[in-house]
């Protein structure tokens, strides 16, 4: 934690990547941002600590608001639940669009580890004992399903994972959608902290999530540029200040790499893998 509170040392990368067909681009606005994790719980504050303009905020709300929730949900519900739909409704807020009406891709690695823990430690010893609402909370698309109802939504929603190129896979679903539908669609992606075992193989130390308003045509907005490239191009790393956040969960430490290019006040290249082989090249334009 003494690493997360040291002066900011932040740079977007900048650098131009090889030059790719504008027709061969998917081209997309980025109408609102959401983000939160301890200590910077909303993107404005993020994107100030990203530019070195500020530091982590000691006096932070230790667990998302998730205002959207009713509050007898709120206090039943899993961190990663009430971690998606706090940045979904502030990407919504920020956007000013009706959460009803949009679409929504969710991402997320592993999904809510701390309850795949206490099933597998309960399966082995006393599987009667099993609860069916932890059970019904341990399902990949909860948070997708928590967050419509909430909204009122009735538009189309999908839960991704890629494993560790799940930021990417999913930025790519909500692109493709947004424009083939020709429609804002709301995408989120988010990962809580391990448990037990788990935490062994999947280690995830803090929860951090971060939601995209992605909108076609608009010219004020920062705009999102993507191709498509086989594997082989390094990964843009996240940036130092936010180094010890990112460093033991590839779906953290991408989207962190993105929000550096988008707090920057120039346009900014970075790559990212989207699947086993596939990478995505992207300009932002902030």
């Amino acid at each position: 934690m003494a690493a997360l509170l040291e002066k900011p040392e932040c740079a977007a990368r900048t650098d131009p990547e090889a030059s790719v067909s504008e027709s061969s681009r998917l081209n997309i606005g980025i109408a609102g941002i959401g983000a939160w994790t301890r200590g910077a719980p909303g993107w404005p504050i993020l994107r100030a600590l990203l530019r070195g303009e500020a530091e982590w905020r000691e006096d932070a709300a230790a667990k998302p608001a998730a205002a959207i929730l009713p509050p007898g949900e709120r206090r039943r519900a899993p961190e990663s639940v009430l971690l998606a739909a706090e940045i979904a409704g502030q990407a919504c807020a920020a956007a000013q669009r009706d959460a009803a009406s949009l679409p929504c891709v969710f991402a997320s690695t592993h999904g809510e580890l701390s309850i795949t823990d206490y099933m597998c430690a309960t399966l082995s010893v006393a599987p009667q004992e099993l609860s069916p609402t932890k059970f019904h909370n341990s399902v990949h698309n909860a948070p997708a399903g928590y967050w419509t109802i909430a909204a009122q939504c009735t538009a189309g929603s999908s839960a991704v994972s890629g494993y560790h190129a799940s930021f990417g896979a999913g930025l790519l679903e909500a692109a493709v959608l947004a424009l083939a539908d020709d429609t804002p669609v709301l995408f989120a992606a988010y990962d809580t902290g391990s448990t037990g075992p788990l935490a062994e193989i999947a280690r995830t130390t803090r929860a951090f999530g971060v939601a995209l308003v992605l909108a076609p045509g608009g010219t004020a907005l920062p705009q999102l540029s993507i191709a498509m490239r086989d594997a082989g191009a390094a990964v843009t790393p996240a940036p130092a200040c936010v180094a010890e956040l990112a460093r033991d969960n590839p779906l953290i430490a991408h989207a962190l790499g993105f929000l550096a290019a988008l707090a920057g006040a120039a346009p900014a290249h970075l790559t990212l893998p989207a699947a086993s082989g596939l990478m995505l090249e992207m300009e932002v334009r902030a």
